[in-house]
């Protein structure tokens, strides 16, 4: 097949479903992942495209940006607090765990940090260095393991390299956080390479608990990463509408709304 042919197929893909991923176009067209980049940079250099993590998308797409760690750190923080410590409630001593990389993961791992015993596997930069010094070894191995990769703006480690370490660990909790839930889109991200990694991680999780505050419900982004009903916990906040939570009931296994401090009843002073 000739290379403009080749590149005229990858744009009407892009054109058609919003976004392509080089891994699908590899198989789609039966060339190298080295071929399909080099297409998508021909395309991407005519303006016809533009490249992102993993794949392609439409030029100008607001699916393609997402925002900093530091910006996203400031957004929702009363609903991130009362999520995370209704998270922390799953939370067994002794076990092991995975936090996908995210201010809502990370909002999580603040609470965790006297659970004794654990073993946390982590693809979050902020994540690691919030536990480093601060837990003793058991002799055996490291608490904290680190996946490697290459960082996103979300501060979380993607790619090939995280996605093998992944793939060799098993734990028994896995806490993960999405740019949007769907009904229908199910988990999304703007990353596709994060998308990826996110796949690697609940292929591997025992349970798969997911972090998302009200705002996060009926945002679609570029990549799907996970269906509801691949959910065995959703923990969101008060403000989730009941309809939406009926129709997460629908696939998820189980929703545990977190109560903010400043809904809970007042307890009264023992005299």
């Amino acid at each position: 097949m000739l290379a403009r042919h080749r590149q005229s197929l990858i744009l009407q893909a892009v054109r058609t479903d919003g976004s392509a991923r080089v891994s699908d176009l590899t198989q789609r067209l039966g060339v190298s992942d080295m071929t399909i980049r080099r297409d998508l940079e021909v395309l991407a250099r005519d303006g016809l495209i533009e490249k992102v993590h993993g794949g392609a998308v439409l030029p100008g797409s607001p699916a393609s940006q997402e925002p900093g760690f530091e910006a996203k750190l400031v957004l929702e923080r009363p609903e991130k607090s009362a999520i995370a410590r209704a998270a922390a409630g799953l939370v067994r001593p002794g076990t092991a765990i995975a936090l996908a990389g995210g201010t809502t993961t990370f909002a999580l791992a603040q609470c965790l940090l006297d659970v004794p015993g654990l073993t946390i596997v982590t693809n979050s930069l902020r994540v690691t260095n919030l536990f480093s010094g601060t837990r003793g070894l058991d002799g055996s191995a490291d608490p904290v393991v680190l996946t490697g990769g290459v960082r996103t703006p979300s501060e979380a480690l993607v790619g090939p390299v995280a996605d093998l370490t992944i793939r060799s660990l098993h734990f028994d909790l896995l806490f993960l956080g999405c740019f949007g839930i769907d009904a229908d889109a199910g988990l999304t991200t703007p990353n596709l390479a994060e998308a990826e990694t996110n796949r690697a991680f609940i292929r591997v999780a025992r349970r798969v608990v997911v972090l998302a505050d009200h705002t996060k419900w009926g945002l679609v982004s570029l990549s799907s990463f996970a269906r509801l009903s691949d959910v065995d916990v959703l923990v969101t906040d008060e403000m989730l509408p009941h309809e939406a939570r009926a129709q997460a009931a629908e696939q998820v296994g189980e929703i545990v709304v977190a109560e903010s401090l400043a809904t809970r009843p007042m307890q009264a002073k023992s005299a």
